[in-house]
């Protein structure tokens, strides 16, 4: 589904600008680690122990206007979002930095925290389907890439092969944002390959809430609600509740489907090829499901197939009352949204 700019840059204010306090938990796969897990090509998941917390906030700037002005008021405002390890001023009071700073230690580094998965400045002109970045009532997704072997190419030309490719999936309900960030990346040894595949890196699960921690450890007389909605049973209630297309059985095989504490369940490619030829050209997707209250909500990130990977063929969202989900889930067996 695609909307307007203006209407996008607005609702990406609602659901970016608002800073937010957050635990990132990070998985990592074996294809990239020293000792191989794998079960034929599907990769071992390594869920980290360290939980870092990280606050997310965004600025809005305005640039200079031209002579004559700009065309439009949001052609001279862009976005400058920001993620940082948590530090001490962060906290209510220092006996909670210091617990968790005692039980934490390292926080793991900022190798996942403040790796970009946005453009350094963000315009209504970054909302299109090629930029592979788009918003959606209550759901957004975002998207970077690096160029393989480093090859720089113009602002505007999105198209692959890449040697990374960084997407992320958003839903915010009321005070509370549960996201997802993708990291795919080549292998060193099929990078000099036309088009080699990208195998997932790491996966990094954002817990977030406005205006405070999503839990407290040593706390009481906190609001435990808002802890359980984002750390209570693990899967979405049934499984997927619309799971989309994925291709042939061959391609289908590319894909993992985990549950995450919170009621929410993410379906991702664990391997994307890059040759255009692949699967017959078919895309790609991303699905989040998430039943953070009344409301159940998924959003599936569309993408098209081969060097075009990047760009985003739709950004769908399904709402759906949470207790009548069963009474409504589709029966299409995987089925794109109707333009």
């Amino acid at each position: 589904m695609m909307i307007q700019n203006t209407k996008l840059i607005r609702e990406l204010r609602m659901n970016i600008l608002i800073p937010m306090k957050g635990e990132w938990t990070v998985y990592r796969t074996s294809t990239f680690l020293e000792t191989s897990e794998e079960v034929g090509d599907v990769p071992a998941f390594k869920k980290e122990k360290k939980i870092r917390k990280v606050v997310t906030k965004g600025n809005k700037i305005f640039l200079d206007p031209p002579v004559g002005g700009f065309e439009f008021r949001v052609d001279g405002e862009r976005i400058v979002h920001e993620e940082r390890l948590a530090e001490a001023e962060d906290f209510e009071d220092d006996e909670e930095w210091e617990e968790y700073a005692k039980l934490q230690g390292n926080q793991g580094g900022t190798d996942f925290v403040g790796k970009t998965f946005w453009p350094k400045e963000l315009g209504a002109k970054d909302f299109r389907g090629e930029a592979g970045i788009m918003c959606v009532g209550n759901c957004y997704t975002i998207c970077d890439s690096t160029p393989l072997n480093g090859i720089e190419k113009a602002k505007d030309d999105f198209d692959g092969p890449f040697s990374e490719l960084r997407t992320e999936v958003g839903i915010q309900y009321k005070r509370l944002r549960l996201r997802v960030k993708f990291d795919y990346r080549v292998k060193a040894d099929e990078s000099n390959e036309e088009n080699p595949a990208l195998h997932l890196y790491s996966m990094v699960v954002c817990r977030e809430a406005r205006e405070r921690w999503p839990r407290y450890e040593t706390k009481s007389n906190i609001d435990d609600s808002i802890s359980e909605t984002l750390f209570g049973a693990a899967g979405a209630p049934g499984g997927l509740y619309d799971p989309p297309p994925v291709g042939s059985d061959e391609q289908a095989m590319q894909y993992m489907l985990l549950d995450l504490e919170g009621y929410a369940s993410v379906l991702f490619p664990y391997k994307i090829d890059q040759d255009p030829d692949a699967h017959d050209g078919n895309g790609w997707v991303q699905s989040l499901d998430w039943s953070p209250g009344r409301i159940r909500l998924q959003a599936d990130r569309k993408v098209l197939g081969g060097v075009k990977l990047r760009g985003l063929k739709t950004l769908e969202l399904t709402e759906v009352e949470a207790e009548a989900a069963d009474q409504w889930r589709p029966n299409d067996d995987g089925e794109n949204m109707r333009q």
